[in-house]
């Protein structure tokens, strides 16, 4: 259960104002279909985290533990300072002939690609090697935080403190560091 609450906390934390939140305001604004929108993103997210987490606790099978503690908590911490960092969304989706739900899907999965809920996601994985609960909870996180972003939308952007939120995802992401080369180098 400690895997699958602290990847759902961390996740939701950092997922405010990253480039996949803002991807939901922009879907919600231009397609205005929130449902399948919310779909795509849930599918989107299943299948990356999914990935991102296979990853992980391969990783975490082929290093030793005194190595896997360093890789993961100086990644925690680098997440951390990237979520100080305020992200853009580069361009607006198109939507082809392919529908919302296909487009969504693919411009989420591919807006998660290198982001830094993907790679804490592989970090989170290696660190509980907890496959299952990591990415359920991860996938909660970016539900929890993205949910209102379609629904609500734009609005709802201008209201929150953006800039207070990067800095408890930073916090939160560096304790979690701090705690992972804490407790690696007290088992040694």
């Amino acid at each position: 259960m400690e895997a699958f609450f602290t990847s759902t906390l961390l996740v939701a934390l950092a997922e405010i104002g990253d480039k996949t939140q803002l991807l939901s305001f922009v879907l919600a604004a231009k397609l205005r279909r929130p449902y399948p929108i919310m779909a795509g993103i849930l599918a989107a997210t299943l299948l990356n985290h999914a990935l991102a987490a296979w990853l992980g606790t391969w990783v975490a099978d082929l290093i030793t533990a005194e190595s896997l503690s360093w890789i993961v908590g100086l990644s925690f911490i680098g997440c951390g300072l990237w979520a100080l960092k305020p992200d853009t969304l580069d361009a607006q989706p198109r939507v082809f002939g392919a529908g919302i739900f296909a487009t969504t899907l693919v411009a989420f999965f591919l807006a998660e690609m290198g982001d830094k809920t993907q790679f804490a996601t592989v970090a989170l994985a290696a660190h509980y090697d907890a496959m299952v609960p990591v990415v359920f909870g991860t996938t909660l996180g970016m539900m929890l935080a993205n949910t209102p972003a379609v629904w609500i939308g734009q609005a709802l952007a201008e209201r929150i403190n953006m800039k207070l939120v990067r800095w408890l995802a930073a916090a939160s992401f560096v304790l979690m560091g701090l705690w992972t080369l804490a407790s690696g180098a007290a088992s040694y």
